[in-house]
């Protein structure tokens, strides 16, 4: 295992109180890097990363001398399909980046304003899909990460950076949070801007976040998402947990099964009620056109680039594309309608049954073997198709040693309690 401690609010606090020196941090970080993501692979290289860094740490004590900005001096990665100045973005893919060149991301803007420096681009996926980049599992390297945000999720869970940035598609956020044992969290829709991104499904592409315990994401959703609102608990203030029951659930591995089950019993003898309601019934109905509605925008974001260079894309990509290139625009039309129709059902649905959190596996099981594949979504997908937040915290542990995640999503638009109940959740799940 190649695993680190890496405390965002801890070092943000340890660096504004000054018991950190900045450039200390930066080197203690670098050489932490030298040393292990040659087996990794979380970051794309980069020569110079250390004398950029320290460029940029006195540009930020020169900009910011009383150290007052909320993500003073913490190092985050990027994910690779971001726009950031100073960087060229692959996207994992071997087209000529120049063409899907663009202005820096909202996302990228927005870090620097908080205080925070780019530790680097992070590995990702071929254009945010399925075709895998070099990274490992930081728990067991013969594991693979997950996707497509692969790198962003090894980087938090090896201790490279305390935050990064990722994508959710369909499961790319809090699947490889999962797998990686780390605390992922995709906020409502574009409750973090996606602007300045290499899209992959504008309906549904949402920006995510990693880090390694839900107190840092609560300071990185602070910092990042639009008009975020601090809450504080009442003690008696938990929520009404909802397990959704039927082929949606059904789809998990037993190991993640008996996880929900173990948790279920914890959280009901600390006092949580908890109601197992019939939902997602048609699930395969909206598997199945969640993923027109994705290859049909994503083969339309590649209208300009694919012809005549179709040797460039990896197969699985061909496919998608050329499955997208079917889809007509009354089709995409109807299927974004859907997303919208969803999200009533869903709202609906949790109304009637009195609840305010769904609780389910993060994905199917553990990390699987080889790097071969990133994983199921299956976990993922009706969430991110309507855009409700979803948490992911690690609170068990496989029979093979591989970390399994908890899935927690709420009702859209409220993340801030998503992000609340999850922290007392996980302090029961940790035994606290």
């Amino acid at each position: 295992m190649l695993l680190n401690p890496a405390s965002l609010a801890t070092t943000v606090a340890d660096l504004r109180g000054g018991r950190l020196e900045l450039h200390q941090y930066l080197d203690r970080q670098c050489d932490l890097i030298d040393r292990i993501d040659g087996q990794i692979a979380a970051l794309l290289p980069e020569s110079g990363r250390r004398d950029r860094l320290h460029r940029e740490a006195d540009a930020l004590l020169e900009a910011d001398p009383m150290r007052t900005l909320p993500l003073f001096g913490a190092l985050v990665g990027v994910k690779d399909v971001f726009h950031v100045d100073g960087f060229v973005t692959r996207a994992g893919a071997a087209v000529p980046p120049e063409l899907f060149a663009g202005p820096e991301a909202d996302v990228a803007s927005r870090l620097k304003q908080a205080g925070a420096l780019i530790l680097g681009k992070t590995v990702t996926t071929e254009f945010a899909y399925f075709e895998p980049g070099p990274t490992r599992n930081p728990h067991n390297l013969d594991h693979t990460p997950g996707g497509s945000s692969s790198g962003s999720a090894a980087a938090v869970a090896a201790g490279i950076a305390p935050l990064a940035v990722g994508t959710q598609t369909i499961g790319s956020v809090i699947r490889p949070a999962s797998f990686c044992g780390v605390v992922g969290f995709k906020p409502t829709h574009d409750r973090i801007s996606s602007q300045g991104m290499v899209y992959f499904s504008r309906t549904v592409d949402h920006t995510g976040l990693f880090t390694q315990s839900v107190a840092d994401m609560k300071l990185a959703a602070f910092a990042l998402c639009d008009d975020w609102v601090t809450l504080e608990l009442a003690e008696d203030d938990l929520p009404i947990i909802g397990i959704p029951d039927g082929p949606y659930l059904r789809q998990a591995g037993a190991e993640m099964q008996a996880m929900v089950r173990k948790m279920a019993q914890k959280l009901e003898a600390a006092g949580y009620t908890i109601f197992h309601v019939p939902a997602l019934l048609d699930i395969e109905e909206i598997n199945q056109w969640h993923r027109l509605l994705v290859f049909g925008e994503f083969a339309r974001e590649h209208a300009q680039l694919y012809p005549g260079r179709q040797t460039l894309y990896r197969p699985r990509t061909v496919e998608i594309i050329e499955m997208g290139r079917h889809v007509s625009d009354g089709e995409l039309a109807e299927l974004r309608g859907r997303c919208l129709e969803q999200r009533e059902v869903m709202d609906q649905q949790m109304e009637r049954a009195g609840i305010d959190l769904w609780m389910m596996p993060s994905a199917l099981g553990p990390a699987p073997e080889g790097i071969g594949t990133t994983g199921d979504p299956a976990m993922n997908l009706p969430w991110t198709t309507v855009g409700f937040p979803a948490v992911t915290l690690p609170v068990a542990t496989a029979a093979n040693g591989l970390p399994l995640g908890l899935q927690l999503v709420a009702n859209y638009e409220e993340d801030e309690w998503l992000l609340a109940w999850a922290e007392e959740i996980s302090d029961h799940a940790a035994g606290r």
